[in-house]
């Protein structure tokens, strides 16, 4: 059900939503259309060549995933936010993987289950509209479901892409997480940011087993990350020695980049 207001009290309400999540602890949050005729191409393509590799889910619900008011009818715009975690110094994580005693876990691991924070303080936030507007047309997502979250993050301002494929962003560089209200609120978009990656190729460059194979575009099958938690046979023999101590994903692009000094 669709709640009925001027443009002027959307206006004011998504300025209210922002206010909102930063109280509810999230780092910033951006608003977007469901337009993601840009990306779909370079979705279909990627699984075209089979750089999903085990991940079938990336290809069962065919477009929903490209087309949000598919996946859940009625969406007319996404509630993008971003939650800051706060990883050891990238020196600390370079320490590690130089370490042959130690193993390296991907340092988004090392703390609370990002789903359930995420999840909890979204649903927080959707009350809290619910409250202002009455009942209306929402879901909430964390990595639960067919969504595009970098790309409509990035179309709801909150960054842009980097060449490893993840959001970028001045302030918290690539160490966050994100998640989702599809709603049916015809809410105010915010305008993307420009790209600020350059010429830069230092992720590309970094990534142990050439998984990034263009730039924006990452092949699953060579992907560290992908092995060690997606992937549901056995490691390739030709992969393994490239792995070094990383028992769980692989941070290197990350650690290399500029924006995460």
């Amino acid at each position: 059900m669709m709640v009925v207001m001027d443009s002027h009290d959307y206006t004011r309400l998504a300025d209210e939503i922002k206010l909102w999540g930063k109280a509810l602890g999230f780092s910033a949050l951006g608003i977007a259309d469901t337009d993601l005729s840009v990306a779909e191409p370079r979705l279909l393509q990627w699984l075209a060549r089979g750089c999903n590799g085990d991940m079938d889910y990336m290809a069962s619900h065919g477009v929903k995933r490209s087309r949000p008011a598919e996946l859940v009818p009625g969406t007319l715009r996404v509630i993008s936010a971003r939650m800051d975690n706060r990883p050891p110094d990238a020196r600390d994580s370079l320490a590690v993987l130089n370490d042959s005693d130690s193993a390296f876990i991907s340092r988004y691991a090392l703390g609370r289950d990002y789903h359930k924070v995420l999840r909890a303080r979204l649903q927080k936030l959707a009350d809290k509209i619910a409250g202002k507007v009455g009942a209306f047309g929402y879901r909430v997502f964390t990595d639960s479901a067919p969504v595009m979250e970098t790309e409509l993050a990035a179309k709801a301002g909150l960054g842009w892409r980097g060449k490893h494929s993840l959001v970028l962003t001045r302030e918290a560089g690539s160490r966050f997480f994100l998640g989702e209200i599809y709603t049916d609120l015809p809410l105010p978009v915010d305008a993307p940011q420009a790209s600020h990656c350059g010429s830069c190729r230092r992720c590309i460059a970094a990534c142990p087993t050439g998984a990034i194979i263009a730039p924006y575009v990452v092949d699953a099958r060579r992907c560290i990350s992908y092995l060690t938690i997606e992937l549901k046979g056995s490691i390739p023999p030709e992969l393994r020695p490239l792995l070094g101590n990383r028992i769980y994903g692989c941070d290197d692009c990350q650690l290399v980049c500029p924006w995460n000094q």
